[in-house]
């Protein structure tokens, strides 16, 4: 860059020195050079402008800005908006990085600043001589090499502060991505997925059933919500693991030293390692809208996988007949014994009636009761012709005595055989038990009997009821998705998971980069 040399002529004008030379003059010198008899206007006084100046809304930041700018620049502020008011009026803008910059005038232009103050170095020229071209020419070397060095500076901190930058997003960022890719690409052991979907189903209800509220959800999810709850919290509890464990080894499987040492089991891991590496390897989820439980079994072979998978199944099914299994043979076991107690009582009744039949030696007491009544009707009417008969013997002039005395034995043994079928009926003898009194033990037992006959058939009733709600309490476990050995590896997912490393790594370092931002910000305000 050259520069060409300048003459600088200064003169006196009221008292000022003005120098010619300058690119361009003040506004008050160009006033006041234009139109020096001219009529003045009022100037706005210092305080009127700092007024103006803080309408503008100018920030703390922006303030400090420029008193930092005032001071480099020579300025003697009494504010922030003093030291703004200084620089605008010596045309540099307050708010740019380059302001500093600006004040440096190559061709020696005075700082009006101050009164009477001139920039450095600045010989004083006497009034009317002419400046050597020289001196000029020195001094406007002299600042352009230290403009020169302030923008090699610059750039010299930008490339600093840019390496600072990429070392740090390599350490935090890119070196960690990179170790989870290797990672994942070349060490982690392929892991395969069996997946199997599971519905817990309700036995419909048989024509003729009696219905109520709970038949609304008949059908749907909603009737075994509680069920299948029930079985997913079953199939992802440390009961589940154990039992896997004991009948398929899966401490053994996963202890296995082919697999990574960051998914590999300690040989000598408790239960409740293994528990944690279960809940990873072992996803069960539940759609409440549909009533499908989902199940993943993921282990290093398919085959264990598959096994799993399968014995979890039928852990599953076994938890939902136990479910409702109490339920089911209380109900049964209660209508079984109400139903034996029945007979048994039947039976007694029966012995009963038999043993009473046996002891009065009959067998129906109404046949019994009846022929006696009949009996006795035949000799009330032999009775009623002999006592005629005799009569018409007494009333001839001369009767036989013979012949009436013995129509007289005939119609009194009658009358005592009479007497004594009577006695017989209703216990006219104490020596004797009265018929009567046997048909009365008879017809007892027999309607005990045809009572504890009724009862049986109310228990028969009741029992085949609690059969059929038994039944219909009854739960089944179908399998909407069998499981499937695996012929691919399904995990780890290196591309998904590495992408989603560097989003983690690069979240926390703009996480902690505003936070020490933030915080140097407020120390140095």
């Amino acid at each position: 860059m050259t520069i060409k040399p300048k003459v600088k002529k200064f003169r006196v004008r009221r008292g000022k020195v003005v120098d010619d030379g300058a690119d361009k003059a003040t506004p008050e010198a160009s006033a006041t050079d234009a139109a020096p008899d001219a009529p003045k206007k009022a100037a706005p006084t210092h305080a009127e402008q700092i007024d103006a100046i803080s309408k503008e809304g100018l920030t703390g930041r922006q303030l400090r800005m420029a008193r930092r700018v005032a001071l480099k620049n020579g300025f003697e502020a009494s504010s922030d908006y003093d030291a703004v008011r200084q620089l605008r009026a010596a045309g540099i803008d307050p708010f740019q990085r380059s302001s500093v910059l600006e004040l440096v005038k190559p061709d020696g232009a005075a700082i009006p600043g101050k009164k009477g103050r001139f920039q450095l170095p600045q010989a004083e020229p006497e009034v009317g001589i002419t400046v050597p071209a020289t001196k000029s020419q020195e001094v406007a070397n002299r600042n352009a090499a230290e403009i020169r060095q302030i923008q090699r500076d610059i750039a010299r901190r930008r490339q600093r502060k840019l390496l600072l930058l990429f070392t740090r997003l390599a350490f935090f960022i890119f070196l960690p991505t990179f170790m989870v890719g290797w990672y994942f690409y070349n060490i982690a052991t392929p892991m395969y997925a069996t997946n199997s979907e599971i519905v817990i189903q309700q036995a419909q209800p048989q024509n003729g059933s009696p219905g109520g509220l709970g038949s609304l959800f008949q059908g749907t999810s909603m009737a075994t919500q509680q069920d299948s709850i029930a079985v997913q919290s079953y199939l992802a509890s440390r009961e589940a693991m154990l039992r896997l464990d004991a009948d398929h080894g899966f401490k053994a499987h996963f202890s296995d030293p082919e697999i990574d040492g960051i998914q590999r089991l300690d040989a000598d891991a408790t239960n409740e390692s293994a528990f944690k590496l279960f809940t990873k390897q072992v996803s069960i989820s539940y759609d409440p809208t549909e009533g499908i439980i989902r199940m993943e079994v993921v282990a290093a072979d398919p085959v264990k996988s598959y096994e799993f998978s399968q014995a979890l199944i039928g852990y599953a099914e076994e938890q939902v007949d136990q479910l409702t299994s109490r339920l089911r043979g209380d109900q049964m076991r209660g209508a079984l014994e109400s139903y034996q107690e029945a007979e048994q009582r039947r039976a007694d009744a029966l012995a009963a009636w038999l043993a009473i039949q046996e002891g009065v030696r009959q067998i129906d007491p109404v046949s019994e009761t009846t022929a006696r009544m009949s009996q006795i009707n035949i000799l009330e009417s032999e009775k009623q012709r002999l006592e005629l008969v005799l009569q018409s013997r007494l009333n001839v002039d001369r009767p036989s005595e013979v012949q009436v005395q013995s129509l007289r034995d005939q119609i009194s043994n009658i009358d005592a055989l009479i007497a004594d079928l009577r006695d017989q009926l209703t216990g006219g003898n104490d020596d004797q038990v009265s018929l009567a009194a046997r048909n009365t033990e008879l017809r007892t037992a027999e309607e005990n009997y045809n009572f504890q006959t009724v009862m049986v058939q109310q228990a028969l009733t009741q029992m085949e009821t609690a059969r059929i709600e038994a039944n219909r309490q009854v739960r089944y476990l179908s399998q909407s998705v069998s499981p499937v050995i695996p012929d691919e590896a399904s995990y780890p997912r290196a591309f998904e998971n590495t992408l989603l490393a560097f989003l983690i790594f690069s979240g926390i370092y703009l996480m902690i980069s505003l936070t020490a931002s933030i915080l140097r910000e407020q120390v140095s305000a």
